[in-house]
């Protein structure tokens, strides 16, 4: 029999339901079982794409082209488990199936409500992962809080999987925060509260997942426990990792998190190997270098924009041995009169320009990338900061002063990077870019093959502007490096700057494929190019 797993939050939002499902996900991958997650989102949006980052934080971008929410990264760095557009539900989505099924006349003139139609088609897309003959436990994370209308059809959802499917074989964790109140005394009644919500909906957690700032002691275990009709084994600690959040399967291995999970699914314990977690997080607590690199953005007053970009240059470190201190540079601070990109970039060995949209923050990006290419600097420039290299090449190098993208300047003589003839007549912004992998070739004798080992490789894109195929003679004449294109040679994947330690663009996003116990080439390059920056 399947079995399912489902990970729910109370008290407020932001505790770790996402990392909470991600290491228990990472436990069982270690046991030998093979893992599927699923982030179920209550927003009536049909995925992130059209989000602002402000908002909702990076979007996570899958094999197949679907536009996700950010936990579905940590998914990706903490388990081995495919990620693609099945494994993201949004009520957006189950609505808008359901409605088109009721104007193709499906339900045969009956009433559609929630119940049973709403929660029908969200069990429905559930059962489509979970069935897998591949695969052995699904892991489903409802977002929002217990108590929030919108989460209340999956709920319900859940209830019935859990009755339907027998509760050994469907098990619930919730996510709860002890909160320290003036005094420092630590308080048990939101979670208490919390789960007598979830109570209240007919679903009874298996096991609390309780948040705080330091481990919580027995005796508060035991006072939670007795009020939750919870096991004493179930009531599991998540204070504050002392290092880094992948320390906290460790955590939840040593409280015996994945043993007391098998055992109420009935599962015959396996040994867990975390040889490799132990080492990467080994690695991570004991860096033998240390290194400042500058990521170079717009969007820099919320920490989960660039989710994925930091996380790929910590991994970067790993593979160096090495701490990437990560210092957020707004690209404002490069623009107006006065700005000195040399006192802003003072303090670290290289810079990232990540992705983005909009004009805002541009020609501050231009500058700081101009610092780095003619002072040497590394410089990795990631969809928008390819685009951003190839404009400051064009009026720097080329002396087009008006050189510019399409999306920001609309009526520039030199639009070097400007919109697709097939996005010209795109009406609708959702799910209308480039996305998804496909197949970059990179060229011989070029940083990034050297960075990759091989010729052709896949990628993740999710952009709607190119650079422009009418300036690519005039750029290459100039010096600039063409190093990586698409099998038809008709896009750029790729740019390299000459005569210089470490000067790379590309259009595709690698830091959504990077894992801790993997890092992803051109980060690990990157960095190792930054660490000889700092040597120098």
């Amino acid at each position: 029999m399947k079995k399912l797993v489902f990970v729910t939050g109370g008290v407020c939002s932001s505790l770790g339901k996402g990392v909470t499902a991600s290491s228990i996900g990472s436990l069982l991958e270690a046991r030998g079982f093979n893992v599927r997650m699923m982030k179920i989102d209550p927003y009536l949006n049909v995925d992130a794409g059209t989000m602002n980052p402000y908002q909702h934080g990076e979007v996570y971008v899958t094999d197949d082209g679907a536009e996700t929410d950010l936990d579905l990264g940590n998914y990706a760095r903490f388990t081995n488990a495919p990620i693609a557009r099945a494994n993201s539900i949004t009520t957006g989505q189950v609505y808008q199936e359901v409605i088109e099924k009721e104007r193709q006349g499906r339900f045969l003139g009956r009433t559609v409500q929630v119940i049973p139609h709403i929660t029908d088609a969200i069990k429905a897309r559930v059962h489509a992962v979970a069935d897998n003959p591949d695969v052995d436990v699904t892991i489903v994370e409802i977002g929002g809080t217990v108590g929030d209308m919108e989460s209340i059809p999956f709920l319900e959802a859940a209830r019935q999987m859990i009755h339907e499917e027998g509760h050994q074989n469907a098990v619930s964790v919730h996510v709860t925060l002890i909160p320290r109140v003036s005094g420092g005394e630590l308080k048990t009644k939101p979670t208490q509260h919390s789960v007598k919500e979830l109570q209240e909906v007919g679903i009874q957690p298996d096991v609390l997942v309780v948040r705080c700032d330091e481990p919580v002691e027995e005796g508060l275990r035991r006072k939670i426990a007795a009020f939750t009709n919870v096991d004493f084994e179930g009531v599991i600690s998540a204070h504050d990792a002392p290092t880094t959040v992948y320390e906290i399967p460790l955590v939840f291995h040593d409280q015996k998190l994945d043993v007391f999970l098998l055992k109420r699914m009935n599962i015959e314990s396996r040994h867990a190997d975390l040889r490799a977690w132990k080492e990467m997080v080994r690695k991570f607590r004991e860096p033998k270098r240390r290194v400042r690199i500058g990521v170079v953005g717009k969007y820099m007053e919320l920490v989960d924009a660039y989710k994925s970009v930091w996380e790929a240059l910590h991994h970067g470190g790993i593979a160096n041995d090495a701490a990437v201190d990560i210092v957020r540079v707004d690209s404002g601070d490069f623009e107006g009169e006065g700005a000195d990109p040399a006192k802003v970039l003072a303090d670290v060995q290289g810079i990232l320009i990540p992705g983005g949209f909009g004009h805002r923050g541009t020609s501050g990006m231009v500058a700081a990338v101009r610092w780095a290419r003619e002072h040497k600097m590394p410089c990795f420039g990631i969809c928008l900061g390819m685009q951003i290299m190839t404009i400051e090449w064009a009026r720097t190098v080329l002396g087009w002063e008006d050189a510019d993208s399409s999306e920001f300047q609309p009526d520039s003589k030199h639009p070097v990077v400007s919109l697709l003839e097939e996005q010209l007549e795109v009406k609708n912004y959702g799910g209308t870019m480039r996305l998804g992998a496909s197949t970059s070739v990179l060229k011989e004798g070029t940083r990034v093959r050297e960075a990759y080992g091989s010729e052709t490789i896949q990628e993740r894109h999710r952009h709607r502007y190119e650079f422009s195929n009418a300036y690519r003679a005039d750029m290459e004449a100039a010096g600039l490096r063409i190093t990586g294109l698409t099998p038809d040679g008709a896009l750029v994947e790729c740019v390299e700057w000459p005569d210089h330690p470490w000067g790379v663009g590309v259009q595709f996003h690698p830091e959504f494929k990077s894992r801790p116990v993997a890092p992803h080439p051109l980060f690990r390059a990157f960095v190792k190019a930054c660490l000889g920056y700092a040597g120098r």
